[in-house]
């Protein structure tokens, strides 16, 4: 049997099936067929067009990469239809001109409640072994997408049931889109294959065109200007150590790939202290929430600083964002013809002193990876110049990833 190409033995096991065996319904074993024919048509057409110095992603070996699949997924993740009233989706958190990130401290669900914690970005998403601030059980995109979906604590997209399904059906288009990545989509619509298309749409959101991506993967070596290069070496230098949580190609120490060890880490750098956390509610102290163990109040997986110019507020309440006098988003005063820049650069240096300040006393801070250092005002501009020199203009604005709607 080991002989056998795989595609024709599954199509010869499939021919069986519709032929042989008198039991099943003849139109039954034509929707497996189709869908099989779907599935073999797709699964082998997508090819990765990865930035240099970038490896290639893990895909999940039952939901492979196909451009059909993507496509759908594309759709699903800005379709409304996904939300319990219908006036909301997956890109109402996550839009393209903030990294997929939604620029709010809190974002809120169909019911108006405000999440514990803020939306990630999602660049370079398919590189993350652990996928949200604080659940290591959220380990691919194809589980974490039940949460925002179905979840009730907090209600995000408010789906209670699977009258969406019939919905879906009801388009055309996705009649179409559905037949094309998975089969027949009399079949094909179904809880699963909706969540694996939209997984399959975040893996493709590879985001590798940066400045800084120019200078170090693309041998541009004017991309970066002087200040930008003295940043970049205070960020991997033995003073700052920034590249011990935001180290590799991705800047966070929660990527992995094939062939890698994966290792992920939870951390508290300081932003609050024990009284602070003792004050909150039981689902926004961090991994504590999960374990239950006290050494873990206040730990927080580390993001990944890609894009880190357009995806304040920063860290996972939010804690660090920019005066209103440099917020491009208040219409009036002082803020007027300020931009998305003037904002990241008062709120990065505001965590950047927060960290060379060595952050505030908490028992769960790791004090060999949170410690003060010194350096100075200039420097820390230098910093936030190469942090800024972070943003993919190109991924911000990529069709390929903007809505159909």
């Amino acid at each position: 049997m080991k002989y056998f190409h795989f595609p024709f033995f599954v199509l010869f096991v499939f021919f069986l099936g519709c032929n042989i065996l008198p039991f099943q319904k003849k139109e039954n074993n034509q929707d497996m067929l189709l869908a099989a024919l779907g599935i073999l048509a797709n699964a082998s057409d997508w090819v990765w067009d990865l930035p240099p110095g970038f490896p290639v992603p893990i895909v999940p070996s039952e939901n492979p990469m196909s451009k059909a699949k993507v496509e759908l997924g594309r759709h699903l993740f800005n379709e409304k239809i996904l939300s319990g009233n219908e006036t909301m989706s997956c890109g109402s958190c996550h839009i393209q001109s903030l990294a997929f990130a939604d620029g709010k401290d809190f974002p809120a669900g169909i019911t108006n409640v405000s999440h514990p914690r803020n939306s990630q970005h999602l660049s370079n998403v398919a590189y993350m072994p652990r996928l949200t601030w604080s659940n290591p059980k959220m380990t691919s995109l194809e589980i974490q997408a039940r949460a925002p979906m179905f979840g009730e604590s907090p209600i995000e997209l408010g789906l209670s049931s699977n009258v969406f399904l019939d919905k879906l059906k009801a388009k055309s288009i996705y009649q179409s889109l559905f037949t094309n990545a998975f089969g027949n989509a009399d079949t094909a619509v179904n809880e699963q294959n909706v969540r694996f298309a939209i997984a399959s749409f975040q893996r493709s959101m590879i985001s590798g065109n940066s400045r800084y991506d120019q200078y170090t993967f693309r041998n541009n070596k004017s991309a970066l200007t002087a200040s930008e290069i003295r940043g970049l070496n205070i960020f991997n230098g033995e003073v700052a150590e920034c590249f011990h949580c935001h180290g590799g190609f991705n800047f966070t120490d929660t990527s992995f790939h094939g062939g890698a060890t994966e290792e992920f880490f939870y951390h508290s750098n300081g932003i609050h202290t024990d009284a602070y956390y003792a004050g909150l509610p039981s689902n926004k102290r961090g991994l504590f929430d999960l374990t239950g163990v006290a050494s873990d109040t206040g730990k927080f997986r580390a993001p990944s600083l890609r894009n880190i110019g357009v995806t304040y507020p920063y860290m996972h309440d939010g804690s660090f964002m920019c005066a209103d006098a440099n917020n491009p988003d208040k219409a009036a005063g002082a803020a007027a013809g300020k931009t998305k820049v003037d904002c990241a650069r008062d709120a990065l240096t505001q965590v950047v002193d927060h960290y060379r300040s060595g952050g505030q006393a908490h028992t769960a801070k790791d004090v060999t990876l949170i410690r003060a250092f010194t350096i100075t005002d200039s420097q820390r501009n230098d910093m936030v110049n190469f942090l800024l020199a972070l943003t993919d203009d190109e991924f911000l604005t990529n069709p390929k990833f903007a809505s159909p709607f």
